[in-house]
């Protein structure tokens, strides 16, 4: 079985740097044809820094299969010889929190690379050395206090039922819509929050919420230049906790028209329930991972020398789903993109498909969005449509900007 897993992992691993290939081959060739939609400055920076992320996902798609092979065949045995608990439940937290710590420190090197020279050079990144410690000690005394509640309670259920996977599925399911409520507050710990100050703008994003009929306890503004360059908006929260927040960056670079434009595209997934299609599309994607774990054959744990255990069914869950999610997400993406286009139609009632249009066209331009990309990468990754068929359908005029 260990073998199977493997062969899967190595497979997986394949697949997506074979698609990376393809999407370097793409871009540069789409690179040397006429510009569409952005300038033509701006059409080849888009191009230059997809491929460079591309590059930089190749590279990291082969340590992550380093270091797979490593935890299956040594690192798992090393880590666990280096706890001693007895308490099975305890011992279940100390191990998957060690693991996931040594996976972050193993992987910050990336993260470091894109955010002080990838994006420091395409003028994304804003965010200074002390800012970046401080938010990584942030989330990670997070991660501890709540990350290991949750392991402790998928323990004590792994170790209680012998469908365990049932009880498990629906306390993750009721812990993720959790977050979802609480997410707005999490934020306050890196951004400051503040009400838009905009007061005519403020009147007519209240005006296009009653209008979808959504109830929101604000509109606010956060200060994400201090991090970031580039342009967003979103609805956070569930429930009474649902507010409208902008980025500092997006009411900058955009008119009242467009922001406003852009809210009506998300409100357009509110009004359609999307939020609720994703919701239950991604319980569903859970259940069946819940599934996979809840009924691995033991001799998978035999060949890695462990016995059957709460902390190694969390590890194995941690190291495999991603196989999983991945050749679960087309099915995904294939219903995003279709919502996105229904978005973008009422977003475009909101206000006028020009003024959506030509907000589009800033956002792929402040954020370096080439607006092509190859089919594979469609298929497996993409959960919005292409630029350029997003501002066809919107009957919007697709020529290179000026």
């Amino acid at each position: 079985m260990l073998n199977i897993i493997m062969i899967a992992y190595t497979l997986y691993v394949a697949i997506k740097i074979y698609i990376s290939f393809f999407e370097i081959d793409f871009i540069k060739k789409a690179m040397k044809q006429k510009a569409v939609v952005l300038s033509e400055a701006n059409y080849q920076e888009a191009g230059r820094y997809k491929i460079e992320m591309q590059k930089m996902s190749v590279v990291s798609s082969l340590y992550d299969l380093l270091l797979f092979f490593a935890w299956i065949t040594f690192g798992l045995k090393v880590l666990s010889s280096a706890i001693s608990i007895e308490n099975d439940i305890l011992y279940s937290v100390v191990f998957v929190n060690a693991f996931i710590a040594l996976n972050y420190l193993l992987g910050l090197a990336f993260d470091i690379y894109q955010t002080f020279d990838i994006d420091k050079r395409y003028g994304f990144s804003t965010i200074d050395v002390k800012t970046y410690v401080s938010d990584q000690v942030k989330g990670a005394v997070v991660f501890l206090l709540f990350g290991s509640a949750i392991i402790w309670l998928i323990s004590w259920i792994i170790a209680t039922f012998e469908s365990w996977w049932v009880y498990g599925f629906s306390a993750i399911f009721v812990i993720v819509l959790l977050i979802n409520v609480i997410y707005p507050f999490y934020m306050m710990l890196f951004n400051k929050f503040e009400p838009l100050k905009n007061e005519e703008l403020k009147t007519s994003i209240e005006s296009l919420l009653q209008k979808a009929g959504l109830k929101s306890s604000g509109v606010f503004t956060i200060d994400a230049s201090k991090r970031d360059k580039r342009l967003n908006a979103f609805f956070g929260g569930l429930g009474k906790s649902k507010r409208v927040v902008l980025f500092d960056t997006l009411i900058e670079k955009l008119n009242s028209s467009e922001l406003l434009a852009v809210l009506g595209h998300e409100l357009g997934h509110f009004k359609h329930k999307d939020i609720i299609k994703n919701i239950f599309s991604s319980g569903v994607m859970l259940f069946v991972m819940f599934g996979f774990f809840g009924n691995l054959p033991m001799d998978l744990f035999t060949d890695l020398g462990f016995e059957y255990s709460a902390a190694m069914v969390i590890i194995l869950f941690m190291l495999l789903s991603p196989i999983l999610s991945f050749f679960m997400m087309p099915l995904m993406g294939m219903m995003s993109r279709y919502n996105e286009y229904r978005a973008d139609e009422y977003g475009s009632e909101c206000e006028s498909k020009e003024a959506l249009g030509s907000a589009l066209v800033k956002l792929a331009s402040e954020n370096k969005s080439f607006p092509l990309s190859h089919p594979l990468s469609i298929f497996f990754y993409h959960t919005h449509p292409e630029l350029i068929q997003r501002l066809e359908k919107l009957g919007v005029d697709v020529r290179a900007q000026n």
